[in-house]
């Protein structure tokens, strides 16, 4: 595979970088090495091949990691893909504290990076789970027992929309937090738009 440009829009994010700069630096030269396109989505670095997203870098506050967007269709022989919540589907992450592991880990990296690459080439989708698996919080489905516009308005919107407002309805440890998050969002579910939708 041909090394890849950078890109000077995601250049912008490693500089501004308060934190894992280092780490950042080597995963970005590691999956650069592996001919993938490189890009700014979401406000983070995104790798693709041909506009299909394979992996991105991201960081948060105990560690930085790499998201596969179909880590859920790789082999993991060597058992580092971790599922984020038992909400995610198709995503798996591999996290990092130090560019010693991540040096550590190059060559099999490597080889995720390329399965990656296979399995989109390949066609091959998750298999997303309808919404009666997801289990909502009960404030949220005490709702929509008791109003079935709202459940009708609610089993129209995509899969990830539906996912994305149950994981935002159910993030709250307290009761009236998720309540509250429910009642303020009713009226988007109500006009067909999903939770980030203006």
């Amino acid at each position: 595979m041909a090394k890849s440009i950078t890109n000077p829009k995601v250049e912008f994010y490693f500089s501004k970088a308060k934190k894992w700069q280092e780490e950042y630096r080597k995963l970005r030269e590691i999956i650069l090495d592996c001919g993938l396109t490189e890009e700014l989505k979401w406000g983070v670095p995104c790798y693709t091949l041909q506009e299909r997203n394979i992996i991105l870098i991201h960081g948060f506050k105990e560690y930085c990691a790499v998201l596969f967007f179909k880590g859920a269709l790789l082999k993991d022989t060597d058992g580092i893909l971790i599922q984020q919540t038992e909400n995610v589907q198709a995503g798996r992450q591999v996290r990092f504290t130090n560019v010693r592991e991540i040096a550590k880990l190059k060559p099999i990296l490597k080889a995720y990076i390329k399965e990656a690459v296979e399995v989109e080439k390949s066609g091959v989708k998750v298999s997303f789970k309808k919404n009666t698996e997801l289990k909502f919080p009960e404030e949220f489905q005490n709702k929509l027992d008791e109003n079935p516009d709202l459940k009708t308005a609610f089993d129209k919107l995509t899969p990830g929309r539906q996912r994305a407002y149950n994981l935002y309805f159910s993030a709250p440890k307290q009761s009236k937090t998720r309540e509250a998050r429910v009642g303020k969002y009713m009226k988007q579910i109500l006009d067909g738009k999903g939770l980030d939708d203006k």
